[in-house]
């Protein structure tokens, strides 16, 4: 009998529609005649789940009794003695009832698919085996029902049952996945927004394995070799041209379609001075793959083929991606090119990208950053040609019977002298026409084999061919230089002119500047030092790049050093600069200067900024002594006056009014002090927090002494674990979050105080009923002297959010605002659990998952 086959509808979260989804597929396959049962499908009180249900044959389950309780499984023996074709079977990862046949259900389900039943299940991500120390650092809840993640992928067919956070939450809140008892309690725990999302993409990663590990089976099935790899690293090659941007993007392309690929794009200079690239250019690629999720690397290197194979075997990439060469067609007798190079010389283990782009073609332009210097190898080919090549010549000249004649010779040898000019410049030019001269006298001159002339016509002929080579090669090389000279010249300009224009628009720090100086000279080291006096040390106020162990501390140890003023030096180690860079280096150097003292004025204005403040604070806190303060003082000045007046005989009723009266002025005014003075240890930095293990049903309890009897509900579980604070300062901070809680809700609603356990963390949530506040405000409520709309009940001066969320990040915790389901806003207090403490495993999230 064939084996049944098994498909898995895979969700994120419950609520999410397994279920609904399994029971729509039966419905379809019932109305096209297949024989299908529900084994077993729990509703989980849900209506519309439940409705589903009707019109679909389901098998009687069986009853077990266990510690006196009555519960029902699937009876596996009716399903097999009924034999349907489609059987389906509800909660894959299910512990059976001790008695039971097998442990799990997952079990029963290998029984049934044995016997050629196919099955339809449903399981949720977080019941994965491999994946329970994933779900429990996210959720701090540990699953205890588990399926091994073999059963899942041996599925025939696996359907992802997909639905945003958002929309999750809103059925929550609807009442179609809990009771509404559950409701808000969930939403707060398990089913937060951040949970949902890290849940989901678990789901989405583990089904796009699920994809690649068919696509390898189809391969196999077909003797592909190759391997599609999910997971790739992605070197880019960038020359520092426009192309750069193109090949970026299709390398984050190509990353996008596997989870975990990186792109990493390298930038690999020649160490012989400036940079070839236009800085501004690679300043622009940098941010994009930066953007991207990339990294940007700098190598020296003058063998750029070998040096990028270097770096892509030295990081482990998988890929290399190029684009196609910028020369034109014969420029290629040169050789191969960059592109041809890496792919003949990677081997089996890299792949080559060569990535066509609207540059191709087009010239790759001059050498911008390398000055009048040619290059060893252009040098040596300019050498052979101007000496190599006259003899060759001459050879070939002797062999033939008839010669071209002596003008023609002339010509050829001259030939050979501008080739020589223009690739090895003026030297290789004046030996090539010095050995011309010779091999002409020599060979082609009568008498021949003699260096003398018989002919004064040939002394002539000799003659002018040498004043003509050696004009030739002066021309072509000054030439040449003019034009390198050229290119350097707007290579130092568009330099300067992209980097005057950064530090002036405030875009580059002290450190970046540093960065980019040490990128653009291809040095090791760079750093901005300075001294306050002639006589005083150097200090370092700023560096970029490695030390190698020798902090650079003075500029006489440094290879390169560039004053700024009489106090200042810009540093640099790695090689010699040629006198020709240190006029741009100079002005890296002017700029490091200016960007400095911008950082420096910048601080100093932060600080006025911080004086500022404090004296709006200062104006606040006048404007709130000579109001708020007055009030109370101004009732407990008139029940006083009253008490003491002897004109009217106050009943023991009126006293105890206006005793009472006196009683809530002052509190009212030590709130108010109390929270004003918080408020200036604050803003001076003065708090220090005594930070202790402690429990929060220790503090808690305490912080509600200030509000009405029966206004609040407390929900601190028991199991919560030990968290790390300052009780008095998370006693003041709950009081004032409890207290504005319950100013701003509506008679007879009563504030929520609950508390949960997230992996190392605590939240301690205080949730109201009243208005709430919109998401543009949830900051500015939390500044100093600021109040949202009219407190219905009392008054303060709007300080009390304020100090908590400062009294929360004294002790490493955070405060934030969001909006309770159903209206109003819940403050949510995050606390550290104390170090070596296991996180808590409440009831409900566990609930959550079965």
């Amino acid at each position: 009998m064939a084996r049944g086959k098994l498909r898995i509808y895979l969700g994120a979260a419950p609520g999410v529609g397994k279920t609904y989804a399994m029971l729509s597929e039966a419905h379809r396959r019932v109305e096209r005649g297949t024989d299908l049962v529900v084994a077993f499908v729990e509703h989980h009180g849900r209506p519309r789940t439940e409705v589903m249900l009707h019109g679909l044959e389901q098998i009687q389950r069986r009853e077990l009794e266990y510690r006196g309780t009555v519960f029902t499984e699937m009876d596996v023996d009716a399903v097999l003695e009924r034999a349907p074709a489609v059987a389906l079977v509800d909660e894959l990862a299910h512990t059976n009832v001790p008695g039971s046949r097998h442990g799990k259900r997952w079990q029963d389900i290998e029984e049934l698919l044995e016997a050629g039943i196919d099955v339809i299940s449903t399981v949720n991500i977080q019941h994965l085996e491999s994946l329970g120390d994933v779900v429990e650092s996210i959720t701090g809840v540990r699953q205890r029902e588990t399926v091994p993640d073999e059963i899942v992928r041996r599925a025939d067919q696996i359907e992802l049952v997909d639905m945003s956070p958002q929309a999750i939450r809103r059925r929550m809140a609807h009442g179609n996945i809990y009771q509404p008892d559950k409701v808000d309690a969930a939403l707060s725990n398990y089913f937060r927004p951040g949970n949902l999302t890290a849940l989901r993409e678990l789901a989405l990663l583990w089904v796009a394995d699920r994809v690649d590990e068919y696509l390898q089976e189809y391969r196999a099935e077909h003797s592909i070799r190759s391997t599609w790899q999910a997971r790739e690293r992605i070197v880019v090659g960038l020359t520092g041209g426009p192309e750069g941007r193109t090949l970026i993007r299709r390398a984050a392309r190509m990353a996008a379609k596997g989870s975990g690929s990186e792109v990493l794009a390298v930038y690999i200079a020649r160490s012989d001075g400036l940079t070839s690239a236009s800085p501004k250019e690679l300043a622009v690629q940098r941010t994009l793959v930066e953007d991207l999720g990339g990294t940007f690397h700098h190598v020296i290197g003058d063998d750029i083929p070998s040096a990028l194979l270097e770096f892509a075997r030295g990081v482990n990439a998988t890929q290399i991606v190029l684009g196609s060469s910028r020369r034109k067609a014969w420029q290629y007798i040169f050789g191969p090119g960059v592109g041809a190079t890496v792919a003949r010389e990677s081997g089996p283990d890299l792949d080559v990208h060569i990535v066509t782009h609207d540059e191709v073609a087009k010239g790759r332009g001059l050498p911008v950053a390398r000055g009048a210097r040619l290059g060893r190898a252009r040098i040596l080919a300019g050498w052979l040609v101007g000496v190599v090549g006259p003899v060759l010549l001459s050879l070939l000249l002797t062999g033939m019977v008839n010669g071209p004649g002596l003008a023609n010779d002339v010509l050829l040898f001259l030939f050979l002298t501008v080739v020589a000019a223009l690739l090895g410049g003026q030297l290789p030019a004046l030996a090539s026409a010095a050995v011309g001269s010779l091999l002409l006298n020599f060979y082609f001159t009568p008498p021949t084999h003699t260096l003398t002339v018989s002919d004064p016509k040939n002394i002539v002929a000799i003659v002018i061919f040498f004043a003509v080579a050696v004009s030739v090669a002066s021309v072509v090389d000054l030439a040449a230089r003019r034009t390198h000279q050229a290119a350097r010249l707007r290579a130092e300009s568009e330099i300067l002119s992209f980097l005057a224009g950064s530090v002036l628009r405030g875009e580059t720090t002290l450190d970046a500047l540093l960065e980019r100086v040490r990128e653009t000279f291809g040095m090791e080291t760079v750093a901005l030092l300075e001294r306050a006096g002639d006589v005083e040390p150097w200090t370092c106020a700023g560096r970029a790049g490695s030390d190698h162990g020798k902090p650079l501390m003075r500029p006489e140890d440094a290879d390169v050093d560039m004053p700024v003023g009489d106090h200042m030096a810009l540093a640099l180690t790695g090689r010699v600069l040629p006198a020709e860079d240190r006029r741009v280096l100079a002005a890296f150097a002017a700029q490091a200067a200016v960007v400095l003292d911008r950082q420096r004025l910048v601080g100093e204005a932060e600080r006025a900024r911080e004086l500022a403040e404090g004296n709006r604070i200062r104006t606040a806190l006048l404007a709130a002594v000579s109001h708020d303060l007055r009030t109370p003082l101004a009732s407990i000045k008139a029940s006083v006056t009253s008490l003491r007046s002897d004109d009217v005989a106050w009943s023991e009723e009126d006293e105890a009014e206006l005793l009472a009266g006196i009683e809530a002025g002052a509190d009212r005014l030590d709130h108010l002090v109390g929270n004003l003075l918080d408020m200036s240890r604050l803003q001076t930095g003065t708090v220090t927090p005594l930070i202790r293990e402690t429990d929060l049903d220790e503090v808690v309890p305490m912080a509600l002494g200030g509000v009405p009897e029966g206004s609040v509900t407390l929900d601190i579980p028991e199991e919560l674990p030990i968290v790390a604070i300052d009780p008095g300062l998370l006693e003041r901070s709950v009081a004032n979050l409890v207290e504005n809680a319950v100013k701003y809700s509506p008679d007879g609603a009563v504030v929520l105080v609950s508390a949960s356990a997230l992996g190392d963390r605590v939240e301690l949530r205080i949730a109201d009923r009243g208005p709430g506040v919109p998401d543009s405000a949830k900051d500015r409520i939390f500044e100093p002297f600021q109040r949202y709309g009219d407190a219905p009940r009392g008054a303060g001066v709007g300080l009390g959010l304020a100090v908590a969320r400062g009294f929360a990040e004294a002790m490493g915790g955070t405060l934030a605002a969001e909006d309770t389901p159903g209206g109003g806003m819940t403050m949510v207090l995050t606390l550290r659990a104390a170090p070596g403490r296991p996180p808590a495993r409440p009831g409900l999230p566990a609930q959550a998952t079965t």
